[in-house]
């Protein structure tokens, strides 16, 4: 499966979202399927709207990580694209405090390319950053003023008055990485939008998340070594963008199966499909060995939650619960950015 090609058309699909940032840190670029496309930004690897946008490069060492994660909600799982770069390919600028950058020549709107920007220096709460610099853009005068007297400072110090004027101003945000750039228009959720998010394009900055250091949630499957430095997430079979249930859509899954056979972790793939042949088979749940790994584990329940979609019979249905009820019985422990990201939307 051709790397540039498939994200390529999943740029031209509406129903895929896309992140740039850390943990803890992200802006998310998506798009309504009725939403008009800016002429001058809807042509390569990139897509913009009057509310966002995304620009993509992509070397050829990037490695491409599907990846499926277990939900709380036992009728769901989570999937997307982890795109991927070695440690040292992966790493920023790592500023720690409020930096002027300059004009941001690489703007996706030409509009943007006069504006200033300031990366807020995230990574002064650990490591989490070392693979995106998370910037404010902005041509107000009023604006600048205050972010080039803050220079120097932590925008986390509660002396320093750079993050009570972003939040007042909404400036434009703009999370940079070597796979490219997220930009949002949007307001920021905050105290003036009563602390809601607004749906489309936004950003997230989680300053607990941050400090644990995580480049990516710990229920991702991402290879030693290798650090996300964008993510695709195309349209989920069994759940709304907004996290709502809805009849499950076969085709979506299978567009993913097939994502998942070309780029996700092999052991993972080979586990989903031990237990689609085991089920084939009509094997007792008892004869089938749990593996050890905490992510093989999750395969198996993920792949059971799929099954119990696409069961034609009650038969087929009677037999899936019943290895549910062995293997997908224990509650799931929520992923602390998807359950940041709903309270705050």
């Amino acid at each position: 499966m051709d790397v540039r090609t498939s994200l390529d058309n999943h740029l031209q699909d509406a129903g895929t979202g896309w992140s740039m940032g850390t943990f803890g840190a992200i802006a998310e670029f998506h798009r309504d399927a009725e939403e008009p496309l800016l002429s001058e930004a809807s042509d390569g690897l990139q897509c913009a709207t009057s509310r966002g946008a995304i620009r993509l490069n992509l070397p050829d060492d990037v490695v491409p990580v599907a990846h499926e994660t277990l939900s709380a909600n036992p009728r769901r799982w989570g999937y997307g694209i982890a795109l991927c770069l070695s440690e040292d390919r992966a790493a920023m600028a790592g500023r720690r405090v409020i930096t002027e950058v300059g004009p941001d020549k690489a703007a996706v709107r030409e509009e943007d390319r006069d504006a200033i920007l300031f990366d807020m220096g995230l990574s002064v709460l650990g490591a989490a950053c070392r693979q995106v610099e998370f910037c404010v853009r902005t041509a107000d005068p009023e604006l600048i003023g205050v972010l080039r007297a803050a220079q120097g400072q932590s925008v986390f110090n509660p002396a320093c008055a750079a993050m009570k004027a972003i939040l007042e101003a909404h400036p434009n945000r703009v999370a940079l990485t070597r796979l490219g750039r997220v930009e949002v228009y949007q307001p920021i959720g905050g105290p003036t939008t009563g602390g809601v998010s607004p749906a489309g394009p936004h950003t997230h900055v989680l300053p607990d998340l941050l400090a644990s250091g995580r480049t990516h949630s710990a229920n991702v499957p991402i290879p030693e070594g290798l650090v996300p430095c964008a993510w695709a997430y195309p349209a989920n079979p069994a759940s709304t963008a907004m996290g709502r249930d809805k009849p499950f859509d076969p085709s979506s899954y299978q567009a993913f199966e097939q994502v998942l056979e070309a780029w996700g972790v092999s052991a993972l793939v080979a586990t989903k499909k031990r237990v689609r042949d085991a089920i084939a088979a009509r094997e007792n749940p008892s004869a089938f060995e749990e593996p050890a790994g905490r992510f093989e584990r999750a395969a198996v329940r993920i792949e059971l939650r799929q099954l119990a979609h696409k069961a034609q019979t009650a038969s087929e249905q009677s037999l899936i619960e019943a290895w549910r009820s062995v293997f997908d019985k224990g509650a799931v422990s929520e992923d602390p950015v998807e359950a940041q990201h709903r309270k705050a939307t």
